[in-house]
């Protein structure tokens, strides 16, 4: 008889909104963080390029379920357009491929071109990206020098802010759909501006509806790790928070059990569509709840909280 493997780590649920900073990788950090905290199960949401900074939500433990609807969600980033000077990759990791003058900018100017990038348009995917085609990442091709034909794909900017305009550089505010490129949209807006760009920062700072002010940074990490788990854990966000767009439903005690059990239950005044957030009768969070045609509530992805 096999013997059962032996999990390491302690469980740990919640989520921690990561300040990750210049120069590591996502699963970098993510792995410096699960081993901080001790923890038997963790996962990053959508990551972020070692370049890039700010906001990389981890899940740990069961809130990994909901990992898939923070993929999905909207983001928000700072970034910095470098003006005049493309690179093979789009960002400040590539080589120069193209260099031209500046021409003389006003801030009504940049903003028209911005105007013109607001809402639904069109991104052609970088080859330096992780997206699938023919079954290969494209970024192991363009590491190859190997470059292919890409299909546009539609993505959504809610909001494009000029922040700051000074000489050869601009900053701007972006508020977007899940799956767009920033350093895309900076190549796009530096033809646009008639001499290209490329983005040479960026700092992420909202995915879906979590905000700026609630991310830790690696010196809160390592101060409160001196004082003990508890500290550590003092800093994890609640799972359901990661979901508070969605109407929440506080069921019976019998309707919990039954979509415990993976039935369908009748919940009197409920939404009539979509997604909805789960809670039992002591008003714990247990899952997600998707709404049938029928009008019942079924269970979509449930927690083993205990």
């Amino acid at each position: 008889m096999a013997r059962k493997r032996q999990q390491r780590g302690r469980p740990v649920n919640g989520i921690l909104l990561l300040d990750k900073g210049i120069g590591m990788t996502s699963n970098a950090a993510l792995q410096s963080v699960k081993n901080l905290f001790k923890a038997r199960k963790a996962g990053h949401t959508g990551s972020l390029d070692t370049l890039a900074s700010g906001m990389l939500p981890i899940c740990f433990g069961e809130a990994t379920k909901l990992s898939a609807f923070l993929l999905d969600a909207e983001k928000v980033y700072l970034g910095t357009c470098k003006l005049g000077i493309k690179t093979s990759t789009g960002d400040a990791e590539g080589e120069v491929i193209d260099s031209r003058p500046v021409p003389k900018l006003d801030e009504s100017q940049v903003k028209k071109v911005l105007e013109d990038f607001t809402g639904e348009i069109e991104q052609i995917p970088p080859m330096h990206s992780a997206i699938k085609q023919d079954g290969k990442r494209l970024y192991k091709l363009a590491h190859q020098g190997i470059v292919v034909e890409r299909q546009p794909r539609k993505v959504t900017i809610h909001e494009l802010r000029l922040e700051r305009l000074q000489d050869d550089e601009l900053d701007i505010y972006v508020h977007c759909s899940k799956g767009t490129y920033i350093r895309t949209l900076a190549e796009d807006i530096g033809e646009a501006l008639g001499c290209g760009a490329h983005l040479s920062a960026l700092h992420r700072i909202g995915v879906g509806p979590f905000q700026e002010a609630d991310m830790v940074n690696d010196s809160q990490l390592q101060v409160a790790a001196q004082e003990g788990l508890e500290a550590l854990d003092g800093l994890l966000l609640p799972m359901e928070e990661a979901l508070t767009h969605w109407p929440a439903i506080y069921l019976t005690a019998d309707s919990a059990f039954y979509i415990k059990q993976g039935q369908a239950v009748l919940v009197p005044q409920a939404p009539t569509t979509g997604l909805v957030r789960l809670f039992d009768a002591g008003k714990s969070f247990i899952g997600v709840g998707i709404l049938q045609d029928d009008g019942k509530i079924a269970p979509k992805r449930l927690l083993n909280t205990g």
